[in-house]
Order: C-alpha cells, then sequence, then structure tokens
C-alpha cells in the first residue's frame, strides 16, 4: 500500500481517521488498475464539528477549490459559484451560465489536469433552491457526461442530517456513485477533555455532560473560558453556559431551529424535554407530551434523521427501546434552561443555578456518566472483559420472584454464533453520585443468574461496578483478585 501523501496540518486536532479517509479520496493509495473520470464524496456531520475547518484545511493543503454556499436564489447561487471557479481557475466565464446544467458541466471540464479536490460546502442551501442540482451532479458523473474526461474530487458538504442522509440513500440520484462516505462526529470524551485541556477526570465529565465533544464550543462559543478546577465549574456554567451575552446560551435553541424537516418546534422541544427528564421509552415520551403513543412517532423519526435523537434498543427484551439526546447541550438545556428562561434572560445566573444544581447532577450527569461508561466498554474489550464486544448497550432483566426489574446499565454482548447461546461479556452497574459497595456487586450477580437461567453463557462474564465517586473497601476487596469483577473509577474512565 503506497502512503497518504498529503500531511494533516498541526492546526487540525486529532481527526486523524478523518483526513486519512480525506487524503486517500483525493490522493488513493497505489493501486494496480487506474480509476478514470472524475469521482464524488460525501461529507456530513451535525453542525459544530469542524467539517468546514477540515476541508479548507484540505483545500489549503492540496490546492484545491472549497466554495462555501449560502442561502440565496439559483441565480445568486451560480454567481457566487461563478466567481469562486474564475478565481480558481483563473479562467473568466465568457458566457454566463444558464443554470446548474451550464455550470456543473463547465465545472468537471476546467477540472483536468491534476485531481484535486473541488469542495462544494453547505451543499443543502444550493439543493433548497436547485433540487434538481443532484441529479445534475449524477448524469454528469454517468457515462458520457463531462465528469468522464475529469479527474475532480467532488466533495459535497454539509449539516443538514436529513438532507444529507438522503442524497445516497434508496432512489436518490447519487446512490451509489459515491467513493467517499465520511461523517464527522463529536470528539470522544478523552479526545474532548484534552482538547478542552480538563485534566481532572471529574472535571471532565461534568464539562463534558454540557457541551459534550463539539469542537466549536471551546472558542468560538466562550471565547476560550475554561473551568479551572472542581472548585471553579460552578463559576464557569454561570459566565459561559447561562450568561445571555455568550454564544452558547442560545444555541441548543438554534440547533433544533436549524432542522428544515422540524415544523412545529413546540413539540419537538416536549419530546426533547420529555427524554431530559428520563421518559426515554416511547409511552412515557407520549404522556409527558399529552399526545398518543402513535402521534410522537413522526417527531422521534425527524429526530433520529437529524441525529438529534438516537434509540438504543433494550438488549435483553426484543422490541423494547428508550431514546437518547445525543448533543448533551440539548438535555442541558432542555433539563436545565428552558424551565427557568425568563429568569435567566435578565441575568439571573446565579439563582438559577443554585436552584436547579442538584438537578443537573441527577437528570444531566448521571444519565450522561453511563453514556460514557458504554462508550468505554466498547474500548475496553480484551483488556477489562476477555473478549471484544460486538454490541454495548443497557438491558433490563426480569426477577419473578423478587417481583422487580433489574436495570443493567452497561451491557457487552459478544458476537453471535450460530447454534450457541448468546454470550455475556460483562454486566454493569453505573453510579455517579454515590460510594458503590458489595450490594451493588449483588444486583449485578443476581441478574447474571436470572440471565444464565434465560439462555444466555454466563460462564465468563464480569460484573463491572463503574464509580463515578468511588468504592467501599468491601467492594475493593471483593473484587481483588476476582478476574470475573471489575472496578472503573474515574481515573481509569480517563486512563
Amino acid at each position: 500500500m503506497g502512503e497518504l501523501l498529503i500531511q494533516k496540518p498541526e492546526r487540525v486536532f486529532d481527526r486523524v481517521r478523518e483526513w486519512q479517509g480525506l487524503a486517500g479520496f483525493v490522493t488513493p493509495r497505489r493501486r494496480t488498475v487506474a480509476i478514470p473520470g472524475a469521482t464524488l464524496g460525501v461529507v456530513s456531520g451535525r453542525r459544530r464539528q469542524g467539517k468546514s475547518f477540515l476541508l479548507q484545511a484540505l483545500a489549503e493543503a492540496t490546492d484545491g477549490m472549497y466554495f462555501a454556499a449560502t442561502e440565496a436564489t439559483e441565480a445568486e447561487s451560480l454567481r457566487l459559484f461563478t466567481e469562486a471557479l474564475t478565481r480558481f481557475t483563473r479562467q473568466v466565464v465568457e458566457i454566463p451560465f444558464r443554470d446548474w446544467n451550464d455550470a456543473i458541466s463547465y465545472m468537471f471540464r476546467a477540472f483536468s489536469g491534476r485531481a484535486v479536490p473541488l469542495i462544494l460546502d453547505e451543499f443543502p442551501f444550493l439543493c433548497r433552491a436547485s433540487p434538481a442540482l443532484p441529479s445534475i451532479i449524477q448524469r454528469e458523473l454517468g457515462p458520457g457526461g463531462s465528469g468522464g474526461e475529469s479527474v475532480a474530487r467532488l466533495i459535497l458538504c454539509g449539516s443538514a442530517m436529513s438532507v444529507m442522509g438522503g442524497l445516497l440513500s434508496g432512489q436518490a440520484p447519487l446512490r451509489g456513485r459515491a467513493g467517499l462516505e465520511l461523517m464527522i462526529h463529536p470528539f470522544r470524551y478523552r479526545d474532548a477533555a484534552e482538547f478542552w485541556e480538563v485534566t481532572d477526570p471529574r472535571l471532565a465529565v461534568l464539562v463534558h455532560a454540557i457541551v459534550g465533544g463539539t469542537p466549536a464550543y471551546r472558542y468560538e462559543f466562550t471565547q476560550g473560558d475554561v473551568p479551572e478546577s472542581l472548585d471553579d465549574f460552578d463559576s464557569w456554567v454561570v459566565r459561559t453556559v447561562l450568561n445571555p451575552q455568550m454564544p452558547l446560551f442560545r444555541e441548543a435553541r438554534y440547533l433544533l431551529a436549524e432542522e428544515s424537516d422540524i415544523r412545529d418546534p413546540a413539540l419537538y422541544h416536549s419530546v426533547l424535554a420529555a427524554i431530559a427528564s428520563g421518559n426515554a421509552t416511547n409511552g412515557g415520551i407520549a404522556n409527558y407530551v399529552g399526545r398518543r403513543s402513535d402521534q410522537i412517532t413522526h417527531p422521534l423519526t425527524v429526530l433520529e434523521d437529524c441525529a438529534l435523537v438516537r434509540r438504543e434498543p433494550d438488549l435483553f427484551r426484543s422490541g423494547r427501546a428508550r431514546y437518547r439526546i445525543v448533543e448533551p447541550l440539548i438535555t442541558f438545556y432542555e433539563a436545565i434552561m428552558r424551565r427557568r428562561w425568563p429568569e435567566l434572560e435578565i441575568h439571573r445566573a446565579e439563582t438559577v443555578w443554585r436552584a436547579v444544581r442538584q438537578t443537573f447532577q441527577a437528570q444531566v450527569v448521571g444519565p450522561h456518566f453511563e453514556a460514557l461508561c458504554r462508550d468505554f466498554a466498547l474500548d475496553a474489550g480484551e483488556s477489562v472483559f476477555g473478549g471484544q464486544p460486538a454490541e454495548i448497550g443497557a438491558g433490563v432483566v426480569p426477577d419473578p420472584a423478587n417481583r422487580s426489574q433489574i436495570e443493567v446499565d452497561v451491557v457487552a454482548l459478544a458476537a453471535q454464533e450460530p447454534g450457541r447461546p448468546r454470550r455475556i461479556l460483562s454486566l454493569g452497574e453505573v453510579k455517579w453520585g454515590e460510594v458503590m459497595g458489595r450490594h451493588h456487586l449483588g444486583r449485578l450477580a443476581r441478574a447474571r443468574e436470572l440471565l444464565e437461567k434465560k439462555g444466555y453463557d454466563t460462564r465468563d462474564a464480569v460484573l463491572t461496578c463503574y464509580g463515578g465517586s468511588g468504592f467501599s473497601a468491601e467492594l475493593t476487596a471483593a473484587a481483588d483478585g476476582d478476574s470475573r469483577v471489575a472496578l472503573v473509577g474515574l481515573d481509569r474512565l480517563y486512563g
């Protein structure tokens, strides 16, 4: 395999895999057979994740063209695109483009000598004014199209997840045309702590529970303000997140408003508020909102398509699922800010924060810590569970004898093997605000016993306690030397 020829700029933090994907698309590794013609790549991801920053860096590193569309009419968009194309090629377009048919054909012919990226950012803006644009690109990339004689590496990028997701799905014109499908995700929790330069793991969890791994919130939305220590955390929340003069204050509202498929913001905010309050099942959300279950199916589907909500199946009960808000800032807004919005707008952040801090710990940090522990389990693999998990999630185990249910916060399952019982690698309990003791281990042992009776292979299942506030001496002693018991504290989580 050849080496990638495009070096990632030092100013681009992390994003190693993403850069490798982009570099490999622009300058493919050595092949025995050259692939002629222009190629298509699609880059998507929620807003504020650094897509434009990454693609601008790619254009600079390769002498490619970067064009950022704006909300404009078709005529103005064509004019702006023509100007950008003229600046890049240094060739004046003698006859103005009548429409995108002319523009796309000319564009591909202009890129015939050198394989460089041709980046159309905020592509959904162009599609909104010119719905036929994906079909035009498809035609020009096909047999007889202008893309056949081009070596352009066309990259379409956008943040409207429902639009970008639809470009390559079903019967969409561009389906099967893309040689690159790259999703830009938020930084994972360890990378986010490094990016924010937070070394205290407890403080890292608290900060991540509000701003998550979204890169833009580090500088653009907080002016580089980072809590100096745990003692500074409350003050940081007041002066940045709850400060009406800071961009972060209204960001959660804008994230929802920017999604074109969301027609009734009040309903969607109520659905999100239900999830943020712990009503995460379909029935629970419906009861909270005051609608029938079938009436919230569409809003939940839209929120999933927008990558704001994720449906997480119960690993032990087929057909059961819970919904989780993907963006931590939205959870924080719905659980904390929205209920006290009038007071926050008149700069009463300190009073509000004192009143809601316990709610923050219970409804925001606690569930968020569970999600971080599931991320840890996904990476832990062989080192903790003696095998690589194929599926990570949560599940509920009925306990008929005690007329109760055991909620298992972190379940790690091995890959299903035909003709054999499903093997459980680990069952985990998560506690953020209390010291974990021997009784927590007992609950997991009971769940393991019940699952064994249901036909699961639990012989090597590791009982894992994830503690945000530490472990009792009795529990520590029980885990010492027992390969089927693991304790994961904050230091290990971020280690």
